[in-house]
Formats: C-alpha cells, sequence, structure tokens
C-alpha cells in the first residue's frame, strides 16, 4: 500500500470507540450533520470511491487521515450500510434535523381542526415510511405490498389517534390537548416500525462478530433492532414535543401573543433541539449475547468460534 496513511486504519468502524456515550455520539453528530444534504452526487461518489479503494489497498497520493475519516463519514450518510446502495434523500439521517423540525413543528401548531390533523399526520407517517424504509436493518428487500400496508396501517394508526385524543380533551384543559400530536407520533412508531420491518421478523438480520465477519440471520436480532427503535424514536420525538406546550401554553396567555397571533407559528423552530434527540439513538449498543441467539445459529456458533460471546448488528435507525 502507497500513500501517507498506515494499512490498518479500520473504516468499517466508527471512528470513536462506541463503547461509551461520548464515542457514540461523537459518531451519530457527524452523520447526522444536517450538511450532508447539502452534498453534491460528485462528492458522494467520490466519497465512495475514496471508501472502496481504502478498502482495497489503494491510497490516493496526499490523502491524509481526516481526509479519510470525512469520505467515510460522507459515505456512511448518504449509502445503506447493509446494501450499499444510496439512500433516499429525505430519508437519511442527515435529513432528519430540518425535517423533522418543519414537520414536528406544524403538527404542533396545527393541530385543532380535523383537516389539519389529517393532513400533518399523513404528511408525517409519509415521512416516516421513507425514513424507515430507507434506514431499515438487513439486505432483504420488502414488497410493494408490505411497504403499502405498513404505511397505510401507520397512518391510519397516527390519525385515529389524534383523532380520538382530540374528541377527549375538548372539555379538559387546553394544556393537554397540545399534547395529542405526541402521543399520535408515539401510537404510529410502534406501527410503522415493525409493520416496515417485519420481513427482517421473519428472516432475520445479518450478525457479525466483532471483525465483521458475517455468522448468519437472526430474527432474534431483528426484534431486539427494532424494540429499541422503536423506544429510541419515541424518546427522539419526546423533548421537541413535550416540552414545546409548556412553553406555548405559557407564551400565549402573554399580551404580546394574543395581539400578534401569528407568532405562534414560531414554535416550528423550537424543536430545532431534535439534533440533540438523536442521541436518544445512541442508548442501546447494537450487539447482544451469542446465548440470545436462535439454537441453530448458536450451535453454527460454536463450531467455527467457540470463543465468541456476543454478536454485531446493524439495528436500523
Amino acid at each position: 500500500m502507497s500513500g501517507e496513511l498506515p494499512p490498518n486504519i479500520n473504516i468499517k468502524e466508527p471512528r470513536w470507540d462506541q463503547s461509551t456515550f461520548v464515542g457514540r455520539a461523537n459518531h451519530f453528530f457527524t452523520v447526522t450533520d444536517p450538511r450532508n444534504i447539502l452534498l453534491t452526487n460528485e462528492q458522494l461518489e467520490n466519497a465512495r470511491k475514496v471508501v472502496h479503494d481504502y478498502r482495497q489497498g489503494i491510497v490516493p497520493p496526499g490523502l491524509t487521515e481526516n481526509e479519510l475519516w470525512r469520505a467515510k463519514y460522507i459515505y456512511d450518510s448518504a449509502f445503506h450500510p447493509d446494501t450499499g446502495e444510496k439512500m433516499i434523500l429525505i430519508g437519511r439521517m442527515s435529513a432528519q434535523v430540518p425535517m423533522n423540525m418543519t414537520i414536528t413543528g406544524c403538527m404542533m401548531t396545527f393541530y385543532r381542526t380535523t383537516p389539519a390533523v389529517l393532513f400533518w399526520q399523513w404528511i408525517n407517517q409519509s415521512f416516516n415510511a421513507v425514513v424507515n424504509y430507507t434506514n431499515r436493518s438487513g439486505d432483504a428487500p420488502l414488497t410493494v405490498n408490505e411497504l403499502g400496508t405498513a404505511y397505510v396501517s401507520a397512518t391510519t394508526g397516527a390519525v385515529a389517534t389524534a383523532l380520538g385524543l382530540n374528541a377527549l380533551t375538548k372539555h379538559v384543559s387546553p394544556l393537554i390537548g397540545r399534547f395529542v400530536p405526541f402521543a399520535a407520533v408515539a401510537a404510529a412508531n410502534c406501527i410503522n416500525i415493525p409493520l416496515m420491518r417485519q420481513r427482517e421478523l421473519r428472516a432475520g438480520i445479518p450478525v457479525t462478530d466483532e471483525n465483521g465477519n458475517r455468522l448468519g440471520e437472526s430474527a432474534n436480532a431483528a426484534k431486539q433492532a427494532i424494540t429499541q427503535v422503536v423506544i429510541s424514536r419515541i424518546l427522539m420525538a419526546a423533548p421537541g414535543m413535550a416540552i414545546p406546550p409548556f412553553i406555548m401554553n405559557t407564551l400565549e396567555k402573554k399580551a404580546f401573543l394574543k395581539r400578534w397571533s401569528f407568532l405562534s407559528s414560531l414554535q416550528v423552530l423550537i424543536p430545532t433541539s431534535t439534533r440533540a434527540m438523536t442521541l436518544s439513538f445512541l442508548l442501546y449498543p447494537s450487539s447482544m449475547s451469542v446465548t440470545s441467539l436462535e439454537a441453530e445459529l448458536q450451535a453454527k456458533i460454536r463450531e467455527t468460534s467457540p470463543e465468541l460471546r456476543r454478536v454485531y448488528f446493524n439495528k436500523g435507525l
């Protein structure tokens, strides 16, 4: 291998230690950097070439370690880790801050009328369907029927939850009504994600050793991965949708907001903190004990790697 870089930089793994919360935070803040959605196709393809070439032992003259890691994170932000395909733009993690900021703010602003609830819950679930499909774990494709079922079920669940709770909160404090969008989003996540990733529950997702060597597919790993993602998605939404209701309920009692009511729409800006909420994805490392796998896979691993105690997998986002 020629060039300035050592041959043993493991760019298959994150740059930072993923056994620590800070290391996982650095990794995900880099992957979810909103500036990555502004990169051109040429820049993305150049990053992919740098990464693929380095893995093959080819290093362009003058390439530095920082440039290599930058290319690796550009690649990770735009290409699926299992399939290698370029991900849909609004489904990439780098698009989550601007997209969630806008949609969440609008759901929390326009929640009082049935048409508004229908429209914004539909928009939100359409966006979630794209995100869940784009960031699924594994390399098994979804059928059109599976995609349609997940999309319709999640949208119906979110709208039904929002409309039902809106009806129940008409005779209670307006503050309670402001939490209806959050309840609808939480309910939809519990429906959308498992349905969108149902094939993983049947066929399993790839599990590897610590060096990335594929050991097989595990449905148990898929169950753990999907459960973790559902919890993380709800936690991700909580600060941006649970804190603003208290703020806006207080502000709307003030004279200046009553006079200039259009300013209430500025709560769209409040969920900018959702970038910090990507930390909720970091609560669970993507690994599990070998003893938690299916018996057949455990037996296979004991034959080939008897000392192995934990396996690793991409849980999706």
